[in-house]
């Protein structure tokens, strides 16, 4: 194996934003008169906005059309955003910076492969978003992990083949979307 690339997932990976899809999913919950434990919380992890607005109405037994599913799912990204609006550099995990400089200064590239339809967004917040060769996010793909379309998008987009790229997740669904797709997870 030949490290050619790597790919970051985003939320858990690079900046704790988890915590604020769990505050803006329980706020949702809470909506509807229930709540949304931290164990349920970790269902959510790598799965698309759409997809976990579908588990927290399952689980407080809440039926919406799909028209009211795409205000709700607005709702609770437009919540996202009021917290996460003051991200900056000092919120990006210890020693991922310096890892990504690393493998900048290596010409090794850098691709964002992140379910979260608010990841490059989010990366330009904090003035990192130039680091990156390519930037794949929810918005790129169709079908969330643990498909790994995401990360064969990231591949493509850094014009590697997943065996010599290593895959940074932190979801048991993000590391067998990078298992499915070939790549060297961590």
């Amino acid at each position: 194996m030949k490290l050619e690339g790597c790919i970051f997932d985003m939320d858990g990976v690079i900046i704790d934003s988890a915590k604020y899809h769990y505050q803006s999913w329980k706020r949702m919950a809470n909506m509807f008169g229930g709540d949304l434990t931290v164990e349920q919380n970790e269902k959510l992890k790598g799965v698309s906005r759409m997809g976990s607005l579908d588990f927290i109405l399952k689980e407080n037994g809440v039926e919406k059309s799909e028209e009211e599913k795409i205000e709700l799912a607005k709702k609770k990204n437009q919540w996202y955003l009021e917290l996460v609006g003051t991200l900056d550099q000092l919120d990006i995990l210890p020693g991922v910076l310096s890892f990504i400089q690393k493998m900048e200064t290596l010409e090794i590239p850098i691709a964002l492969g992140s379910a979260s339809k608010n990841a490059v967004t989010i990366l330009k917040m904090m003035k990192v978003d130039h680091l990156f060769t390519t930037l794949v996010d929810g918005n790129s793909v169709e079908k969330s992990k643990p498909n790994p379309e995401v990360f064969l998008k990231g591949a493509a987009g850094l014009n590697i083949k997943p065996q010599n790229c290593i895959v940074f997740e932190d979801s048991s669904k993000g590391i067998d979307a990078a298992i499915a797709g070939g790549f060297i997870p961590i």
